[in-house]
């Protein structure tokens, strides 16, 4: 993915626990200076859930947005992922109202 043409606008980060080991991950899209950016994905490691890796990890994303000139940062996520959500909003995210997708049967 790093390798394509759109990674040009995005920033992957990573944390570490105390012992060295990945804790939590982000990648940030920007869209350019002056428009909103895009956390996704977001996650961390099943052993350092609960522990603030998330929030601390979503707010360095925002952060690398705002060092590339972005306007705002949104995040999609389903309303199912319970966690997500609880994260994105510990990290000062507020919840939007639904929004359903939209398929095409075949």
């Amino acid at each position: 993915m790093s390798a394509g043409p759109f990674y040009a606008d995005a920033r992957c980060l990573g944390a570490y626990d105390d012992q060295g080991g990945p804790a939590a991950v982000v990648t940030v899209w920007s869209a350019g200076p002056g428009k909103p950016g895009l956390v996704e994905p977001m996650g961390v490691h099943a052993d350092h859930r609960g522990r603030g890796y998330g929030r601390a990890i979503t707010i360095a994303g925002a952060a690398a947005l705002r060092e590339m000139g972005s306007s705002s940062v949104r995040v999609c996520t389903p309303s199912s992922n319970v966690g997500g959500v609880a994260t994105y909003k510990a990290a000062g995210f507020e919840a939007m109202p639904k929004i359903g997708d939209r398929i095409r049967n075949a």
